[in-house]
This record gives structure tokens, C-alpha cells and sequence, in this order.
């Protein structure tokens, strides 16, 4: 696929469903299916379904089985364009959008959404080298209540950032040291550089094995030659624009979805092929 990849360039690849279709399988079987006959190079499409047919005995598989597609009465076509369209934006695309875009219903174009993001899961190991830690608050503004943390109307974040590398963030109930300490344990490699603020939570960080360093923002301290915590700063601030403005409110049950749509985003930055190209690869994950 090339470095930029344009609506011209979708249109051009799914002409119609059976493009979809013949793309889905592609992902789904990229050695080929075997026929429970034993035949492999036998499979055709039948035509207005969503299956193929094995041209020696009949037996029919159906690519969209078990993914995001299955039992999806929405045109396939119109599937890989909303996985384009969220793939393309720096913001997202509400639910709105993809209803005007797509020409479904909100119900309809909502659940896409949602799909969709079940496969924008970024994996990797731990990091190492400088990490930086800190949380941040969702939600909205209540006038006169109290802002940032110890708010009531908003939801904490909390996440690590290998500098130079990808991040991490994890929807949590608070932001103590049962609750941030873990995180990095499960993310960081014993021995990183950690940075912080003052947050007491991660005073257990150098009895853990890290090395602590700590910037103090109370006392308008926000970088120390190369201890500071701008960069994970800096993503929290495209997430927050981004539901603010693009989304407008998240609700609770379902800010880790978003999170982790950001996070997918932030850590393919670099990635020389488009995010599409990455996130079509994931159509045949079987427990999407």
C-alpha cells in the first residue's frame, strides 16, 4: 500500500462489496483454505451472498464469520469506508459524522464505531530508558465544582510513556498508589527512568527498582533538563481535544474504547504506510 492513501485510492481498491468481500478473505485465509474435501485453489464467490463455494463439493465458508462484519446487514463496502475515514482523522469520527458520511442510521453508524474500535489494540513489550508517568482527568465542567484531581464528575486516567516510543493509558477508579503502581510494574522494565510530578502515589517508585525523577509543578517547575512530563502531556491534550471536540461527551462505561483508539493512533505516528493499511490487516480477527 503506499505512504498516503486516498479516498481516490479506496474507490479505486473496493469498487463493490464483492471487492470487500474478496479482501476479507484475502486476511482471513492469506495461505488459502483448505475444503474439508482437501481442495485449496477451489473457492469461488456466490453472488449476492457473503460466502464462497467450493467448486468441487459445494461446501460453503463465509469470510465475515466471527469479525467485526458478522451478521452486519451493512454493505461491506461501506464498512472498509468507515474504518477509512476513522483511520484518516487525527480527531476521530463521531458517530454523527459516520451517519452523514455512510448514509445509515445513528444506531447503526454508532455500533461501527464501536466495532471498529475493538481493533485498534496496540501491544508491545515493556519500556525502558526515560518513561514518563502520569493521569489525567475526563469529563465535563461542573460550575463551581472542584477541577482536576478530586473532581466528582470526572473519570481518572492514568498512563506511561516510553520518551521516544509509545504510551499507555488504562481507564482507572482513582489515582493511588494501589491503583498507579501496578501499571507501571506491568508496562515499565526494573531499572527505567521514571518521571513524574509530586503525586505521592509514585513515591514507592524507588524501592520498586526505578529511577526516580520528579519534576515539582506545584512550585511552577516543568522541566529539569531532561526530567520533565511534556510529551505524555501532550497526549492528553490531543485526547482531550479530541473528545471535546469531535465526540463532545464519553461516557464512563465506554472512555477506554476512545482511550485506546488514541493510543492505537499516537503509537502507529511513525509508521511510514497509512493507518489504514494497518487497521484493514486486523478485519480478520476472530474475537473482535
Amino acid at each position: 500500500m503506499k505512504t498516503k492513501y486516498t479516498v481516490k485510492d479506496f474507490n479505486a481498491d473496493y469498487q463493490t462489496d464483492a471487492d470487500a468481500l474478496a479482501f476479507i478473505f484475502k486476511m482471513r485465509y492469506p495461505n488459502g483454505a483448505t475444503c474439508k474435501c482437501g481442495k485449496k485453489d477451489c473457492w469461488h464467490p456466490v453472488k449476492n451472498r457473503r460466502v464462497y463455494e467450493c467448486a468441487w463439493c459445494g461446501y460453503q465458508i463465509s469470510p465475515t464469520a466471527g469479525t467485526i462484519f458478522h451478521k452486519s446487514s451493512t454493505s461491506l463496502k461501506s464498512w472498509l469506508f468507515a474504518m477509512f475515514l476513522i483511520s484518516n482523522s487525527k480527531n476521530g469520527v463521531s458517530a454523527m459524522e459516520l451517519q452523514r458520511q455512510l448514509g445509515v442510521t445513528y444506531k447503526t453508524a454508532w455500533r461501527m464505531n464501536h466495532q471498529i474500535r475493538k481493533l485498534m489494540q496496540s501491544g508491545g513489550g515493556k519500556m525502558s530508558g526515560i518513561v514518563e508517568a502520569d493521569e489525567t482527568y475526563i469529563g465535563g465542567v461542573r460550575r463551581g465544582g472542584k477541577r482536576g484531581r478530586g473532581s466528582e464528575n470526572k473519570t481518572p486516567v492514568i498512563g506511561v510513556l516510553e520518551r521516544g516510543g509509545n504510551v499507555q493509558a488504562k481507564v482507572a477508579a482513582n489515582v493511588k498508589t494501589v491503583t498507579v503502581m501496578p501499571n507501571i510494574l506491568a508496562n515499565v522494565e526494573k531499572g527505567a527512568t521514571v518521571c513524574t510530578d509530586e503525586l505521592w502515589s509514585y513515591n514507592p517508585l524507588t524501592k520498586a527498582g526505578y529511577k526516580h525523577q520528579r519534576v515539582g509543578h506545584a512550585a511552577r517547575e516543568y522541566v529539569r533538563g531532561n526530567v520533565h512530563t511534556n510529551s505524555i502531556e501532550g497526549f492528553w491534550s490531543q485526547l482531550k481535544r479530541s473528545i471535546n471536540g469531535t465526540f463532545h461527551h464519553v461516557s464512563r462505561q465506554h472512555l477506554q474504547k476512545y482511550v485506546n483508539e488514541f493510543v492505537y493512533r499516537y503509537n502507529l505516528r511513525g509508521t511510514e504506510s497509512p493507518i489504514f493499511a494497518d487497521l484493514s490487516a486486523k478485519v480478520a480477527d476472530l474475537h473482535a
